[in-house]
């Protein structure tokens, strides 16, 4: 559904520490959303064409990308998303041509705000927009914030977890006062979970009572199989449906339909770090 809608969620799925299991969730998330009935379209904003890769996609072989969408004013939506193979489930892919978008848009005026643009003459039918963003702080991600009705920031846990959320949580509140004051932070999602390890168990604990509500209930825990299915591209949810990678996407899915997700996003003040 077109943006000034209000019913369809953008999603962005953002933390520029590398490792943190970002694309992981970009693309199981979209997934088990689709899972559950939701048309669900998926954006790789990242130009190393991971989550592309991750729906079974090779990103050199795709004819048109977002690249296209962004710095071609005449690319049309219908030229760019490929319907996949999983039900509910399209994918706007990327390649590394991304990387030469954002010094295309550089001079543009509002250059924050071209994804934002675009989406608004997206056609209707979407419940959800996932976008798994760079890896940075770049031009790129902005504009995915600047688009975005939420923010998804998936934390890994280890003792520098931490590290560089304070700068995500500040450019978020930037982007808020210049660009877009509806951006909500969706929540913090703990990856790689080990729950038989102290130390795992202890940054979990620090983290919630630190935290609070902007933590997930939902966990996603360390699995060899999660590490597996991009290489097969597929979502881990058609890769080892059984596994326990799959029962946590699917509970993190359920949580942001029915659980406290719904009370989280109504909170209007950041975490002061």
């Amino acid at each position: 559904m077109a943006i000034q809608d209000g019913t369809m969620k953008i999603i962005a799925v953002s933390n520029h520490k590398g490792g943190c299991g970002k694309t992981t969730t970009a693309v199981n998330l979209a997934a088990a959303l689709a899972e559950r009935g939701n048309p669900v379209l998926l954006l790789d904003m990242d130009s190393q064409g991971h989550a592309t890769l991750g729906m079974g996609v090779n990103p050199y072989e795709v004819e048109q990308s977002l690249y296209d969408l962004l710095v071609r004013e005449q690319t049309g939506w219908e030229e760019v998303i490929l319907r996949t193979r999983y039900p509910n489930l399209d994918l706007v892919p990327s390649n590394v041509l991304l990387s030469g978008a954002e010094g295309e848009i550089t001079g543009w005026p509002e250059r924050e705000s071209v994804l934002r643009r675009r989406l608004e003459r997206l056609p209707g039918g979407y419940a959800y927009c996932l976008i798994d963003c760079s890896p940075s702080l770049s031009l790129l991600t902005i504009n995915a914030l600047a688009a975005g009705t939420e923010l998804l920031i998936p934390i890994q846990t280890q003792y520098y977890a931490v590290e560089g959320l304070k700068q995500l949580l500040e450019t978020v509140q930037i982007i808020r006062q210049r660009f877009n004051p509806d951006l909500k932070i969706l929540g913090l999602l703990l990856t790689f979970v080990e729950s038989r390890t102290k130390l795992s168990h202890d940054i979990e604990q620090q983290m919630r009572n630190y935290f609070g509500e902007l933590v997930f209930d939902t966990v996603i825990r360390k699995t060899v199989r999660l590490a597996e299915a991009p290489s097969m591209g597929e979502p881990i949810q058609v890769y080892a449906p059984d596994c326990t990678g799959a029962e946590d996407y699917r509970q993190l899915a359920e949580e942001i339909e029915y659980g406290k997700a719904k009370i989280r996003t109504a909170q209007a003040d950041f975490v002061n770090i």
